[in-house]
């Protein structure tokens, strides 16, 4: 059974990395460069999922934001089909039902119009190998395509920049910044965050 506290950790805390390694990554999946610097043309990502493995759980929403010239311009937000029931705690913590899914798309389509909206832009997302972990496996596993943009984690950024903080949790950073958490544990409401924390990170160079 999955604890809160595990959940929770992705946003957060380095020790989570470790767990993400250990659930079944590919290790022969080609990855991008890990660029952890300020762009001005960038796609944010964040899922959503049943579990914490990228191999054994599935991805169930996909939200992201197109940012050109430091600027939003363009969104995506989809459901995923799945072949399994939720448990309470994901319905719970995300507010995503069975129901809702039902009316989502196929893992392939999705995955495919994923790929086609990011093309080669550099992802942005908070502790994005989380959410590269589970993108890497399933673009693999769907379409036998390698996921190898370049990356930036405002997590890292944040614990550069803002050393004091009692933890980088998004939330947190949300807090301190004064950035409305509402809504928060969606896929596309997560990346208007990651967006906006991102934005007052470079603030503080």
């Amino acid at each position: 059974m999955l604890k809160y506290k595990i959940l929770i950790n992705r946003r957060g805390k380095k020790m989570y990395n470790k767990n993400v390694q250990k659930s079944g990554i590919q290790n022969n999946i080609k990855r991008g460069r890990n660029l952890n610097q300020f762009v001005d043309d960038y796609v944010l990502v964040d899922i959503e999922t049943t579990g914490l493995s990228p191999v054994q759980d599935e991805i169930i929403e996909i939200g992201a934001i197109r940012v050109e010239n430091n600027h939003m311009v363009d969104t995506y937000n989809q459901l995923i089909k799945i072949d399994r029931k939720l448990s309470p705690f994901i319905t719970n913590l995300t507010g995503i039902t069975d129901e809702m899914l039902k009316t989502g798309k196929m893992p392939d389509e999705v995955f495919k119009e994923f790929v086609n909206f990011i093309g080669e832009s550099v992802i942005i997302g908070h502790n994005i190998n989380f959410d590269l972990g589970f993108l890497h496996n399933k673009c693999k596993k769907y379409l036998g395509y390698d996921l190898s943009n370049d990356y930036v984690d405002t997590l890292y950024i944040a614990r550069r920049l803002v050393p004091n903080s009692v933890n980088y949790k998004l939330g947190t950073l949300a807090n301190l910044f004064n950035i409305s958490y509402v809504g928060a544990h969606r896929g596309l409401k997560d990346v208007e965050i990651t967006y906006e924390v991102y934005n007052r990170l470079r603030k503080m160079r």
